[in-house]
């Protein structure tokens, strides 16, 4: 069988899902970047809900992102958004999930500015 570049992020994907899990204490932070856009949840595993998200199409975002050049420094906006999203919603702690993606680029300098925006991960 020929691993496509999608199927074997999706093995990593469930390899990872195995081990890390979202409370209502510290939710699990989930990523997902497309080849235009960038995603971020906030997700409760154990009551299975989404208690906030936002991307780079998000009306208070995408006003920002005019400025941004590249897609890092989009990724970088979005990061500091994502924090202070979750701290509106009184969430300091995360467990960082890549989804699969390897941790470089845009998913290190989303993580990076959500880390120096204030979110402990």
């Amino acid at each position: 069988m020929i691993k496509t570049r999608k199927s074997s992020r999706e093995s990593i994907k469930f390899r990872i899902r195995k081990k890390i899990q979202g409370t209502p204490e510290r939710p699990r932070m989930v990523v997902y970047k497309s080849l235009k856009y960038i995603y971020v949840q906030f997700v409760d595993d154990v009551n299975n809900k989404t208690i906030t998200g936002v991307s780079s199409l998000t009306k208070e975002v995408k006003e920002q992102l005019k400025d941004a050049k590249t897609k890092i420094d989009q990724s970088k906006i979005v990061g500091k958004y994502a924090s202070e999203l979750a701290q509106k919603n009184n969430i300091t702690k995360v467990v960082f999930d890549r989804n699969g993606f390897r941790y470089h680029g845009r998913i290190k300098a989303l993580a990076d500015a959500a880390r120096e925006a204030g979110l402990q991960f």
